[in-house]
C-alpha cells in the first residue's frame, strides 16, 4: 500500500514538470480611437411641398437646417415633446398650420444682429465705489465748494454700467473660435454662400467653435458631404462639412476647441471645411463672430 502511493505521488510531480509555465500573451501598444463612421442614409432636401418624411439617420435639427427653419418652429408646428422625438415614417410639417400667427421675417428681427454667444446678465442693483475721504471728493459727490464744510464719512459714487447692460471689457468678446487652420477661400454671400470656406491640409484637426451638443451627424444633406451640427446657447447652430471622418456622435456634449472631426473633401472639389453660423434657422456671417486673425 505505501508503496502504491509513493508511485502516484511521484507520477503526479512528473506530470507537473511536463506542462511548463502558461504561456504569457503580449501586449502591443494601445490603439487609437477609430473615428466613428458616418450612416448613410438618403439625402435631405429642400422640401418643395412644405413637408418632409422622416427617414433612418434624419433629426429634426437636419431637417430644418436643410429648410432654413428654425428647428423649434417645425417642433411647435407639428406639436413635438421634444425635437429629439421624431420616428421613422412619421410625416413633418414645414409651414405654419391654419390659423397660426403669423411671425414676423427673421431677416428684419433684431436679435439676428452680431451678438455674445453667451449673453450676460443685466446689472438690476446699483452698483457703488467707496472713496476715501478728502475735500475734493466730499466736493465731487455733495456738490459743495472743496474749501466747504467737510464731513467725516466716506463717499459713495455710483458707478454706470454701460447701455447694452454689459460691462465694456466683455462687450466684444464673442465666445467663439476659428474651427480649423487654413486659407479661406469662400465668403458668406458669395455665390450664395451661407457660411466660409477654409482650405486645408487633409486629416487636419476640426474643432468645435464652442461649447455645445451634437445633434446631427451624418450625409444625409446633399452638397455638405460628412456633416457635423452642434447646437449652442442662444439657440445658435454651428456646421461643419465636407469632413473626412468625424470624431463625435450625436448626442455628445463638446467643448470649445474640442477635435470633432479630420478635414476631408468629402461632396467637395477639394479638400476644405464649410463652416456655418445660424441662429433661429437663420445663416449669418461667421466672420462677424470669430475673432479677427492676424
Amino acid at each position: 500500500m505505501t508503496r502504491a502511493i509513493a508511485l502516484v505521488a511521484v507520477l503526479a510531480l512528473a506530470g507537473c514538470a511536463a506542462r511548463g509555465p502558461a504561456p504569457v500573451a503580449e501586449r502591443g501598444p494601445a490603439r487609437a480611437v477609430s473615428p466613428i463612421p458616418s450612416p448613410v442614409m438618403r439625402a435631405i432636401t429642400p422640401s418643395s411641398n412644405g413637408l418632409h418624411t422622416v427617414e433612418r439617420g434624419h433629426t429634426l435639427y437636419a431637417v430644418a437646417f436643410a429648410n432654413n427653419l428654425d428647428y423649434r418652429d417645425v417642433a411647435a408646428w407639428n406639436r413635438l415633446a421634444s425635437p429629439d422625438l421624431i420616428r421613422i415614417g412619421e410625416v413633418l410639417r414645414l409651414t405654419p398650420p391654419p390659423g397660426a400667427v403669423e411671425v414676423q421675417p427673421l431677416a428684419s428681427a433684431p436679435e439676428l444682429r452680431p451678438r455674445p454667444l453667451v449673453e450676460l446678465p443685466l446689472l438690476r442693483e446699483p452698483q457703488a465705489m467707496l472713496l476715501a475721504y478728502s475735500e475734493a471728493n466730499w466736493a465731487k459727490v455733495s456738490g459743495a465748494p472743496a474749501s466747504g464744510p467737510v464731513a467725516v464719512v466716506p463717499a459713495v459714487v455710483p458707478v454706470t454700467a454701460p447701455a447694452n447692460g454689459m460691462p465694456s471689457a466683455e462687450a466684444n468678446d464673442t465666445g467663439w473660435l476659428w474651427p480649423a487652420e487654413g486659407t479661406l477661400v469662400g465668403r458668406f454671400g458669395a455665390a450664395g454662400g451661407k457660411g466660409i470656406d477654409i482650405v486645408g491640409v487633409r486629416q487636419s484637426p476640426v474643432r468645435a467653435a464652442a461649447s455645445g451638443k451634437v445633434v446631427y451627424s451624418g450625409n444625409g444633406l446633399r452638397g455638405y458631404g460628412r456633416l457635423l451640427i452642434v447646437k449652442h446657447s442662444g439657440e445658435f447652430l454651428s456646421a461643419y462639412a465636407h469632413n473626412d471622418s468625424v470624431l463625435v456622435k450625436e448626442g455628445d456634449t463638446v467643448s470649445a476647441g474640442q477635435q470633432i472631426a479630420l478635414m476631408g473633401d468629402s461632396d467637395a472639389d477639394r479638400v476644405k471645411l464649410h463652416f456655418e453660423i445660424r441662429r433661429y434657422g437663420k445663416p449669418l456671417d461667421p466672420l462677424d463672430y470669430l475673432p479677427e486673425r492676424s
